[in-house]
């Protein structure tokens, strides 16, 4: 018998037949109760003719109505209020039509009194049909491997999340809430208790035996995901979270949205988002230059720049390789204009400005890697120095509006020939800014971005996946860090809000560990540090600093219109004639470091 009942209630909530038939079944009694109630229970035969004929007239529109406006096409097992809603308009339009043809063809006698009770009374019984679809439907059985979950967040997402859970069945079966607010704790959301707050994680963990732990909190900010992780990664447990609000983009919370936590969840601090879209008109209907375009900082900066409507956009890359495999990955609309060039031959960029007379430049192109540039002094002058100079002379020859460099925080007091010749293109481009008043030129600092060419986070994911060791250079080293996107965010600002001569550095909170980066990256990937996967200390290389610093002189730090954003002169007037050193230094080999120390006075190996 329970057998059938349940298999008549998936019937009804699957929108079959058996859902017109009830519903014309409760609009007869509704119109039953409201001769009823205004006469009596037993009626005559008089009446009995009358009622029939509202009976089939009541429940025939009714039927009719919602046939029409696909009520009988409604999964109500997984019904909304918008589902409901609509319903609720349905009827109302039904009971006007019935009203109507009553009004017209006085075909029965109907008291007005029974007509707005058999009215409400349908309203409440056709709609609490459909409530107890949702609310009535048993939750599936968990699998016998269903793994426990406990939800961290009893808002409308970990609700949401909740019954999705428990309706779907599925590899996860929750078993509760815990939840900060303490006037939640014991009620009961989504069928589930909240059975404390956060911190009773680790006993409810032990107590219940949970094996997976959800964040349904989209707000959450960097830092409570930190904490959360910190005091559960010891414990063996699996912690899934749900995007951020922006990467829900109002998409439904289901199961299907929950990812492993990521490194960048752990940076402790929140990403700083800037509203592209609003900073950047000055690109729409532009010609765009993005050198380096076909590296991580490159690419990224191409993906941002063409929502934006640009005219053009002018990939130039020295690897034809990954200028290919990236307009592979890009589909069709903007123009874009591939080219393979080196920034440094000034014949072949004169070209390029002549041919597409780019407006607005954004300058990624260099060469990044700090033990190899140690080696390869000449090279790193070339390519960072030289080719920013090349770039820069001809946008404001060729009266560009505006070029962004894209530089680092390794030229702050440079201990390094990769930091020394961002240095130096630092340098160039206030000397050009000089002699080009009206282009404004620009540069952007920043820190490691995580997942960008050259980052430590790949080499640690490869010898994570081939077991170990973790190679660092030193328990003392710490890094800024931050995300590809924001960081090519801070490039577009950079170009919105400069008017030349600035030098742009984003708000990237507190430096982060590396030997702590590892642990975590070694846990995240399902191992223990120092015990499944084992870190060694290599020794700091040639041209590394345990910290990196942003500015030359804090002092001359001011804010700009974006809280994250600050900004400080480019370069103030100079004695040293840094294009004659450079000039001098790539023609000379053997005296580039020598030269190198003379156009960067506080370059120190």
């Amino acid at each position: 018998m329970l057998k059938i009942l349940l298999n008549l209630r998936v019937k009804i909530a699957g929108g079959n037949i058996c859902l017109p038939v009830f519903d014309f079944i409760l609009l007869a009694f509704s119109a039953y109760l409201g001769f009823a109630i205004r006469l009596t229970l037993f009626m005559p035969g008089a009446v009995l003719l009358d009622l029939a004929k509202v009976i089939c007239v009541f429940s025939s529109w009714g039927v009719a109505v919602f046939f029409v406006g696909g009520q009988y096409r409604t999964l109500w097992t997984q019904a909304g209020m918008d589902d409901y809603a609509r319903f609720a308009r349905l009827y109302v339009l039904a009971a006007c039509v019935f009203a109507v043809t009553h009004y017209v063809w006085r075909f029965a006698l109907l008291p007005r009194t029974s007509l707005v009770i058999m009215l409400f009374a349908g309203m409440i019984l056709c709609g609490f049909l459909r409530v107890s679809c949702r609310m009535g439907r048993p939750p599936l059985p968990a699998s016998s491997v269903a793994l426990k979950a406990i939800i961290v967040g009893a808002g409308s997402a970990g609700a949401a999340l909740a019954r999705d859970l428990l309706e779907n069945g599925g590899e996860l079966a929750p078993c509760g809430f815990v939840d900060d607010n303490p006037r939640k704790k014991g009620k009961r959301v989504a069928n589930l208790t909240v059975l404390g707050s956060t911190k009773d994680l680790p006993s409810l963990i032990h107590e219940l035996q949970v094996k997976v732990v959800l964040v349904a909190i989209p707000s959450a900010s960097g830092q409570k995901i930190r904490t959360i992780y910190d005091m559960l990664g010891h414990m063996g447990v699996s912690v899934r979270v749900l995007p951020s609000l922006r990467e829900l983009a109002g998409g439904a919370v289901t199961v299907s949205r929950l990812r492993k936590i990521k490194l960048e969840d752990l940076l402790g601090r929140d990403p700083v988002h800037i509203d592209v879209k609003k900073v950047s008109a000055y690109l729409r209907g532009r010609s765009v230059l993005v050198t380096g375009a076909g590296g991580s900082i490159g690419s990224e900066m191409v993906r941002q720049v063409l929502p934006n409507a640009p005219r053009e956009v002018i990939l130039l890359g020295h690897g034809e390789q990954s200028i290919y495999s990236f307009m592979e990955s890009m589909g069709s609309g903007v123009k874009l204009c591939p080219v393979i060039a080196d920034v440094a031959d000034e014949t072949a960029m004169r070209d390029v400005f002549e041919r597409h007379r780019p407006q607005v430049i954004f300058h990624a192109a260099a060469h990044k890697h700090v033990p190899l540039m140690e080696g390869n002094p000449r090279e790193a002058l070339r390519v960072n120095a030289l080719g920013t100079l090349t770039v820069a002379k001809l946008a404001g020859e060729f009266g560009a509006e505006r070029m962004v460099l894209v530089s680092t925080d390794k030229a702050v007091n440079p201990s390094s020939v990769m930091g020394a010749s961002k240095r130096v293109a630092e340098l160039l481009l206030g000397d050009v800014q000089r002699r080009f008043p009206k282009t404004a030129f620009m540069a952007v600092r920043f820190g490691n971005v995580l997942g960008s060419r050259g980052s430590v986070i790949p080499k640690f994911e490869r010898q994570i996946a081939e077991g170990g060791p973790v190679t660092v250079t030193n328990p003392a080293m710490k890094r800024y860090f931050m995300l590809i996107p924001e960081a090519v965010s801070l490039v577009i600002e950079a170009g919105a809000i400069g008017a030349g001569n600035e030098l742009f550095v984003l708000d990237m909170g507190d430096p982060v560990s590396i030997a702590e980066m590892a642990e975590i990256l070694i846990r995240l990937h399902g191992y223990e540090p120092h015990k499944d996967v084992q870190i060694t200390y290599t020794g700091v290389r040639p041209g590394e600093k345990l910290f990196e610093e942003l500015f030359y002189d804090p002092a001359g730090v001011r804010p700009t219109e974006h809280p994250k954003v600050f900004a400080s002169d480019l370069n103030a007037e100079s004695n040293i004639d840094v294009t004659a050193l450079l000039e001098l230094s790539l023609k000379e080999p053997s005296r580039t470091l020598a030269l190198l120390r003379e156009m960067v006075p506080e370059y120190e190996t």
